[in-house]
């Protein structure tokens, strides 16, 4: 139906999460209506994203250099450390504004189902940041799932005997949502996880 050009760039298209034949379609033939100099832009920032993001050396977050900008911002509190599943998770603690101290991408979760295990993520990287830094907090800020409360717990177990406050995310019901439509695990947390009102 397409010529092969077109054809292989909606392949790629679909190769991306929540992309579908119909949405891929769409994006080639978009793609097709750019002007040189976008077009350019575009394909070098594909290429440039591969080439030249890495890891940072201490949180494992995505950097153009060792070090992420997180990492390197010495006004940030030194003492905690936010621990997370992957980057984007970064992304979305830095967006909301309030969170003013250091990250840990885990890069998984435990789950032996999947045949991901403790030393398939980087927990003992973390051991060793708090061994080695004067950190005074772990937040474990994981998805509420089997997964999630499983790799807390495993962090928690580690953590024991070594003086650092481990606190959690709350997980609970979300504002404006009808009590109706609440999934059975999160108002089971929601339960679990109930404050004294002041």
């Amino acid at each position: 139906m397409y010529p092969a050009t077109i054809h292989n760039l909606i392949e790629c298209y679909k190769k991306l999460p929540g992309i579908g034949e119909k949405t891929a379609e769409r994006l080639a033939l978009s793609t097709l209506q750019l002007d040189d100099e976008i077009l350019n832009l575009f394909s070098k920032s594909l290429l440039d994203s591969k080439k030249k993001i890495k890891r940072c050396k201490k949180c494992n977050h995505l950097s153009e250099e060792d070090l992420c900008s997180i990492c390197k911002n010495t006004n940030r509190d030194q003492n905690i450390i936010c621990v997370v599943e992957e980057p984007k998770n970064v992304i979305v603690f830095e967006k909301v504004g309030t969170y003013n101290g250091l990250y840990h991408v885990l890069d998984g979760l435990i789950s032996p189902l999947d045949g991901v295990n403790p030393e398939d993520i980087k927990i003992d990287e973390l051991i060793d940041r708090i061994n080695k830094e004067d950190i005074e907090e772990i937040i474990i800020a994981v998805k509420p799932s089997i997964e999630g409360e499983t790799t807390a717990m495993y962090i928690s177990k580690l953590l024991e005997n070594i003086n650092v406050k481990i606190t959690r995310i709350a997980h609970g019901i979300p504002l404006g949502v009808d009590m109706e439509y609440l999934d059975l695990l999160t108002l089971e947390m929601a339960l679990e996880d109930r404050t004294d009102i002041s």
